[in-house]
């Protein structure tokens, strides 16, 4: 019969440290992306309050101050969108990255774990075949339940992506429509 040793437990507990520390690197890096972000938005935000100020401030009658709401109003949904849309490219490419690093950690736990299944059939008595079976076809049940979920996982997220951006694009859509709505009237 096979028993782990000390260096081996050793090794993986290392593997997992380094895993570990691998997936908080890319979490971080996901998460200084969202505060550049938010940065450069808030700067941006400033400079435009600014702006759109000195514009009310200069403004002569009620006309002139719609005109100048409306003008807002086309820009302001598209920057929501725009701004939107890079939180969730943010999010998908952190959340790729750790997946992808997931995935390869549950390829090779599955390989040492059919390695340690095919030393046991190996080492396995006489008259067990139909155990060694069984555990055999219970291995591959479950690795071909973990592809599904993976393969569900994947269509989910390419159909909350085309969701996203399809109700992203009606919002501005709307927003546009409305403002010439009101140009027009």
């Amino acid at each position: 019969m096979s028993y782990l040793t000390a260096e081996q437990v050793m090794a993986a507990q290392k593997a997992n440290v380094e895993i570990l520390f691998g997936l908080t690197e890319k979490a971080f890096a996901g998460v200084e992306k969202l505060v550049e972000l938010n940065l450069q938005v808030a700067k941006a935000a400033m400079s435009e309050a600014a702006d759109t100020t000195k514009a009310a401030m200069s403004v002569k009658d009620a006309q002139e101050l719609i005109a100048l709401q409306q003008a807002m109003l086309q820009p302001a949904a598209e920057k929501a969108a725009a701004y939107g849309r890079h939180v969730y490219d943010i999010a998908t490419a952190t959340n790729a990255e750790v997946s992808k690093v997931a995935e390869s950690q549950v390829a090779e736990a599955q390989k040492k774990f059919m390695s340690l299944v095919d030393t046991a059939v190996k080492n396995a008595p006489a008259g067990t075949e139909n155990a060694v079976t069984l555990v055999k076809s219970a291995v591959a049940a479950a690795n071909n339940a973990f592809e599904s979920v993976q393969k569900a996982a994947k269509q989910a997220a390419d159909v909350a992506e085309a969701n996203f951006q399809a109700v992203t694009n009606t919002a501005v859509k709307a927003t546009q429509g409305a403002t010439k709505g009101r140009r027009s009237a």
